[in-house]
């Protein structure tokens, strides 16, 4: 069973189905016992820094994403949920994030060409043999959402980059943590495998 984190950050549904479509169960919810009975969990969403961890705080959900993290439960974050894991956005000035990585999230500089908010298909350098991108190719296709970008501050775990003006690190692994900042529910068939990789994280 794989655990959806709901605190109202949207695009819960997109990654139910998806999960669905891979034959995984899951369950969208914010309850507690149910998330920390779960065998994975997703931190997804979409939207801005700080109402979000104002959402997360309000349930009680930064306290239990913290807990999953100590028993060694495999996470996910996507999106707006990757970004949450570290230690603030400039989005919201004075506002931490959850801190369970080390990072920052910046915005993406203006440049000539580029459209911000960045959306659409970019692809994927893969380095530092990342678990999620099993059987994926490198230069894979990927689809992107965002304002925002992480620097993590760790080269060593980011397991893939892209450029959009700048080097974007696209996903992360340390541990049993995992995160992406494109949407691999709405990745097409390579998309499908990411999540079906973390479906099989942990897994002996």
């Amino acid at each position: 069973m794989i655990a959806i984190i709901d605190y109202d950050a949207g695009n819960l549904r997109s990654v139910e189905k998806a999960l669905k479509f891979l034959g995984q169960e899951s369950i969208v919810t914010r309850d507690r016992k149910e998330i920390l009975s779960a065998d994975k969990v997703i931190l997804p969403g979409v939207g801005a820094f700080g109402e979000a961890m104002d959402h997360l705080k309000k349930f009680e959900l930064d306290k239990v994403i913290q807990e999953a993290v100590h028993r060694q439960m495999p996470l996910l974050g996507i999106c707006l949920g990757l970004q949450l894991l570290f230690e603030g956005s400039d989005e919201s000035s004075g506002v931490e994030g959850l801190h369970i990585l080390d990072g920052q999230i910046v915005k993406i500089p203006d440049a000539p060409g580029l459209k911000i908010p960045h959306i659409g298909w970019n692809s994927l350098h893969l380095q530092n043999q990342g678990r999620l991108f099993e059987g994926v190719p490198e230069g894979t296709f990927v689809y992107f959402v965002h304002s925002f970008y992480l620097k993590a501050k760790e080269e060593n775990i980011v397991k893939a980059s892209a450029d959009y003006g700048v080097t974007i690190h696209a996903s992360v692994e340390q541990g049993l943590v995992f995160a992406c900042q494109f949407h691999p529910e709405k990745s097409s068939s390579m998309g499908l495998r990411i999540l079906g990789n973390f479906a099989r994280a942990g897994e002996v």
